[in-house]
Order: C-alpha cells, then structure tokens, then sequence
C-alpha cells in the first residue's frame, strides 16, 4: 500500500472510532513551530493522539481546549535514544524505575526515550523484550523504545534479529570494553552481519579493553587507584583505537552503527573519517558539552564519573564543532540515576565505580541555553540533535521527531526566555540531585503534550504510571 495512502488510513481510523479515547481534543494558537525545515508561525489541531493540522486555524466546535501559545516555541518532543532505567528492583539497579525516570523526562520536554535493556542469565533479546514491555505498559509515563544488550553472540541470539524486527524494535546494544566482547570477537562480526541484513541497528559502547586494562594495571602497580586517578584510567587512546575499529567492522560487515557518548575530538576524528558515514551515527551527552575534566580535582569528583571520562576544554570545543557541523547526529543524556551517596562513597576506586549521573529533565534546558541563546547552535540544529535525528535513526520518524499532520501529538511548548537556576530541590529522578546545580538555565518548557495528552503543565507532571506505551518502530534499509 502506498505509504502516503496507509498514513491517511490510519489517521482517519484513529479520528472516527478514538476521537475521545485518548488524550484531548486541543488547538494551539500563536506559537512558533519549529522543525528542521525551519521556523514559522502556525497553530496546531490535535484530535486523539495526532497533529491533524498545522497552519493558521480557527477554532471549531471539536476543539475541547484551546491552548495560548502567545511567544512561545513549539518543539517536536524530545527523543532520547539512550537512557538506563530499572524494570525490576534489584541489588545494584539504577534508583529509577520507568516511573520516576520518564516522569523527570516530561518535565525537560523529552517524550520519547530509549532504554538499554540488559538480559537476565541466559536469557535472548525477545524474553528481554518481554520482560521491558511489561514494565512499560505498567510504569511508564513517556514512551519508549528498547535496545537489547547482547554480551553472548551466539546462534540462538543471532536467529532472534528478525523477529525483534518483526516485534518492532530493531536495535541492539554492544559493549567492547566488556571482556566477552574480545573472547567473542568472531560472534560479533557475524551479529553485525546478521544485523544488517536484518535492517538492525547496533549501538556501541567504544572504549578498547586492553587499553583500559593496561593502564589500570600500571597505576595499579604505582598505588594510584583512587577516583582522584580515574580519568588516566580510561585514556582518550581507549576510545579511539576502539572507535576506528568499529567503524572498520560496520565497512566490512555493512551493518549500520550508532556509537554512544563520545567524549572526545580524537575519537570524533575516527568516527567521522573519510569514510562513507552513511551507516555511522555518532552521540554525545551533556557531561561532555558542559563540564571539562578540572572535575576530577575537587572532593566531590565521585559524582562527575562516567564512562568515558570528561575530558578537556579542547575536546568540549571539538564535540561543540561537531554538533555544528553534522559529525554528531544527536544529543543524549545516557541517564544513569545514582545517589548522592552512591556517587560519592569512599571505596570506589578505578576498577569499581559507579558511572553515569541523571540528566533527563535538564538535559534539553541546558542545551538550548548554552547552544541556542550562545548562538553556538540554530534552533533547527537543536531540534535535530535532541528529537529528530534519533526518530530517524532508529525507525520512528516520521511518526515522532517532527510536528506534522500524521505525526504523534508529541510537542513541547518552550518559553525561550525564561531564567531559572538548576536546584536539587526540582530534581525529579530518584537520584534527588544534579550535578548542575547552580546553574543558571535560560530557555524551559511550559507545557508537555505527549500523544495528545497534556502530560506536564505549571510545574506539575500529570500523566499517570503506565500510559506511557512501547513505541513501535521500523528496520533500517539495507
């Protein structure tokens, strides 16, 4: 069926027989839209979970509310491709569930996120998808897609990439710093393989284990072990050798390739090549854009720890040019919520620490007050690097990542103007602090419709546990 025929279809499906089923009927006036084609005025009609119209409108009977959105942005909600959030309480999960998680996204204007999915023992990609489905359809507030972690590349495992397809969630995750990756290194060729000719898209965690071990291994001997000495544990040679040799099995295999969280310019250099980067997406996250490795000299350096580690002011300007530029496809936060305590208890040390930091409900304000008001970034870069790219990436647009008729009601009405200062205090995350604290922050969102509901309005998030939903998505063309 002709797609422009099927999109019509669904849409007027949705319109007779759900008008009033889901979200509400709402009319937005006296915004400004914003898309990677540009920015205009224009209204917005939405019936049910869609944008049915954009243009100049006039209200009608239908409309059930009609939203002021008099000097206001309208962004497409924001798509975070990679978070970690906790299905099941356990031992050592992160402090959010999909509840407290996906509630901090709503309030930063980010509708979508995608969750990296690790399997219980022995168990494949449908059983992990099975298990994160549930927890979604009972938890969730935003949607959210799943990227299956694959540590055992085995036959079974690489039969399943088909029917993840099928199932609707054509992505997985590779870890090259885990020791199974080098031990397997021949399984995972044939994933990638498999991957591609499957329409799969494989992200990848680069950072080269016998680097990593080596130099663990000589500060070791030399009594350096504290977290004071975490950033020479994972040296920037680490990322790039293990960036150039993922880019290398995405050219021998054709699988397409998202490497996540890139922190420095040589790596970026690696990725970016001379290569064709038509199968090579690259990602950054905050930590790297707004704070540099003079972290790691204060008492508190436990909470800025990541993998990889920030690094120079140099490598921030790099990853900053490369958001200009089109060498990073996208902004993410990685989300990895921990407490205060955890972040900062005294026996870490380099081989075992507890990486990453909550980032979901400033990641967007911050970006757009230090890219966009600085003048470092267009306001149509920023809605490509924080929505639209990734829908594209990973087979959701145009379904989310832009607002037009057809497209799901995720929209975020955003105050450009608007000052605050970060507070641990406003922190939704279970994490209960931000390492941004202090900051003042201009530019907001007001209010969140996600799939037409009014999810996140005066402060409040008011979407229930649960109706968030697994967005379903297309496989890459091969």
């Amino acid at each position: 069926m002709n797609v422009g025929v099927h999109r019509w279809l669904r849409l007027w499906v949705l319109l007779v027989t759900t008008q009033a089923a889901f979200g509400e009927d709402l009319l937005i006036k006296g915004g400004t839209v914003v898309t990677v084609d540009g920015a205009r005025p224009a209204d917005i009609r939405v019936r049910g979970e869609l944008v049915v119209e954009v243009g100049n409108l006039t209200r009608r009977t239908a409309d059930r509310r009609t939203i002021d959105a008099t000097d206001l942005l309208i962004l497409p909600g924001g798509v975070d491709p990679h978070v970690h959030l906790s299905a099941t309480p356990s031992e050592w999960a992160f402090v959010d569930d999909f509840t407290t998680g996906t509630r901090a996204a709503l309030a930063g204007g980010i509708t979508t996120v995608g969750q990296m999915a690790f399997p219980a023992e022995n168990e494949l990609p449908l059983a992990t998808l099975a298990r994160m489905q549930k927890a979604i359809e009972s938890q969730a507030l935003a949607d959210v897609f799943v990227h299956t972690t694959v540590t055992n590349p085995n036959e079974a495992l690489i039969a399943q990439l088909p029917e993840l397809v099928l199932a609707g969630q054509p992505s997985i995750k590779v870890f090259m710093p885990f020791p199974e990756f080098e031990s397997q290194l021949t399984g995972y060729m044939q994933l990638l393989g498999a991957a591609h000719e499957a329409g799969v898209v494989v992200a990848i965690h680069c950072e080269d284990l016998a680097t990593v071990n080596y130099v663990a291994d000589e500060l070791t001997r030399a009594g350096h072990t504290t977290l004071a000495h975490y950033p020479d544990s994972r040296p920037i040679e680490a990322e790039a050798v293990a960036t150039r040799r993922a880019v290398s099995m995405a050219q021998t295999t054709g699988a397409t390739i998202y490497i996540v969280h890139l922190s420095s310019g040589r790596a970026l250099k690696e990725a970016a090549g001379d290569h064709d980067r038509a199968n090579v997406f690259v990602e950054t996250r905050p930590l790297y854009l707004h704070l540099t490795d003079a972290k790691y000299s204060r008492e508190d350096r436990g909470m800025f720890v990541g993998m990889p580690p920030i690094r120079s002011s140099a490598d921030q300007n790099a990853l900053w040019a490369g958001l200009v530029s089109g060498t990073i496809d996208t902004v993410a936060t990685d989300h990895a919520p921990w407490t205060r305590a955890q972040k900062l208890d005294p026996e870490q040390t380099i081989a075992t620490f507890r990486a990453g930091v909550n980032n979901l409900q400033v990641m967007l304000p911050m970006l757009f007050s230090e890219g966009v008001q600085t003048g470092r970034i267009t306001l149509t870069r920023f809605v490509e690097v924080t929505s639209t790219n990734a829908a594209k990436i990973f087979g959701l647009y145009p379904r989310k990542g832009t607002i037009a008729a057809g497209s799901d009601a995720d929209l975020v009405l955003w105050n450009p103007d608007t000052v605050r200062v970060i507070r641990d205090a406003d922190i939704l995350s279970n994490g209960g602090f931000s390492v941004y604290a202090g900051t003042e922050v201009t530019g907001w969102p007001e209010l969140t419709i996600r799939r037409g509901e009014v999810v996140f309005e005066a402060g409040v998030v008011s979407a229930a546990p649960g109706s968030g939903a697994l967005a379903g998505r297309t496989a890459t063309e091969k």
